[in-house]
């Protein structure tokens, strides 16, 4: 989810605003269109969103560190999301929870220090009845172990 190289950023932010900032309630989808190109919203990017949508850079800062979906600064090759959520506790989640910040060596909000993952806590994955459920980039785990959790990493570490 990096941008590729066909516009500058400033082109390609301008573009994103131009067609989002008129719209009601445009600021989500912005914020969504900016992450899904450049794979984050930079502090670079709120003064610039700020201004074209006549908000304060505290506001859109708030937006940004209020969502946990939205990143601040670049992600790893891979976004792992570990479900906190009451179903996946009750069968017993926060081991699974454990085991991925141990073995990553990393805490809810980082990147593994070869660049490979990103770990977030997500509050639903909508797969309650198959917790605890693990999501790694788009694809969707149930019933993951700290075993199962090591072999889905490691099968994703030799992925692109």
């Amino acid at each position: 989810m990096t941008a590729s190289t066909d516009l500058p950023v400033a082109t390609a932010i301008d573009d994103i605003l131009d067609s989002l900032a008129g719209q009601p309630g445009a600021l989500l989808p912005i914020l969504h269109a900016i992450q899904a190109r450049f794979g984050h919203v930079s502090s670079e990017h709120v003064p610039v969103i700020a201004k074209a949508m006549n908000l304060s850079r505290a506001e859109v800062h708030g937006v940004i560190s209020f969502y946990h979906h939205f990143r601040a600064h670049p992600a790893g090759r891979h976004i792992v999301q570990v479900c906190r959520a009451e179903a996946c506790q009750a069968v017993h989640g926060e081991r699974t929870e454990e085991h991925a910040r141990t073995c990553l060596g990393i805490d809810f909000g980082g990147t593994t220090a070869d660049g490979q993952f990103s770990l977030e806590p997500v509050f639903c994955l909508g797969n309650c009845a198959a917790g605890p459920s693990v999501m790694i980039d788009e694809t969707l785990y149930g019933r993951v172990s700290p075993e199962r959790l090591d072999e889905l990493l490691q099968d994703w570490r030799s992925r692109p």
